[in-house]
């Protein structure tokens, strides 16, 4: 029988972040993740990757 369900991903995320933000910026993060067929995820860990890889 095959196995059932999502795929195993090579590099699994185990840890969760939270953070709050003003509904202003919010929205921005929205917005920028539509126009470049995002989701809100996928922004958020691309400009935090982009952030610390600039700072190294």
């Amino acid at each position: 029988m095959a196995d059932m369900g999502r795929p195993k991903s090579e590099h699994p995320k185990k840890k969760i972040l939270s953070v709050r933000v003003d509904d202003s910026l919010y929205q921005r993060i929205c917005a920028y993740a539509e126009r470049h067929g995002m989701n809100v995820t996928e922004v958020v860990l691309q400009a935090l990757e982009k952030l610390i890889s600039k700072r190294e």
